[in-house]
């Protein structure tokens, strides 16, 4: 029988506030269930199983974060785009480190195909278009984009710039070189 009030929405939502909290690879149905203080086999008449459990924390995160860019690029081009673009994916990472990394999850083609994932990168080909690169080499500018942002982004995450200052600027200094590359994408 259902627990009252539990449902797979419910679940997802706890299940993404417990990757934040303890990392996404460590988000289980037993964390899950001791989380509600119920038993694990109670969250399956809600969930199939773990892997189902992650799929939902990711296309969460995809959506959460396909809204948040969307809102901060809304109004903008051009320059004003990217760093906004950039920056609401940096920030998301650094509130949301567990739905981030669920973010990264390898998707079946068929979800990954209805998931937000396709809105990022809709989002990024409008700032392309700001760019006028070219129609045709815009899936190998959209790679880029994402590459930097979350190469960046892993590298901080993990400690990698700790080593030296200066994080913000040459946070700064990435955006400024992809704008220069952007304006002058080769043909």
């Amino acid at each position: 029988m259902a627990r009252v009030g539990m449902t797979a929405e419910r679940l997802t939502t706890a299940a993404a506030e417990l990757a934040d909290e303890v990392g996404f690879e460590n988000v289980t149905v037993s964390a899950l269930a001791r989380r509600f203080g119920v038993k694990d086999a109670s969250l399956y008449s809600h969930i199939r199983n773990a892997q189902e459990l992650r799929v939902r924390v990711a296309l969460l995160a995809l959506a959460e974060l396909a809204d948040r860019a969307a809102d901060a690029v809304a109004g903008r081009s051009g320059k004003q785009a990217l760093v906004a673009f950039a920056n609401a994916y940096r920030d998301y990472a650094k509130r949301h480190p567990g739905r981030y990394a669920a973010g990264q999850l390898r998707l079946d083609a068929e979800t990954a195909a209805a998931s937000a994932g396709r809105r990022h990168t809709e989002m990024t080909r409008a700032i392309l278009r700001g760019y006028e690169v070219p129609e045709s080499e815009q899936v190998h500018a959209v790679r880029l984009l994402h590459s930097a942002f979350h190469g960046y982004v892993s590298l901080e995450r993990s400690g990698g710039f700790d080593h030296s200052g200066e994080i913000e600027s040459s946070w700064d200094r990435l955006l400024d070189v992809l704008d220069t590359t952007l304006r002058h994408w080769p043909t």
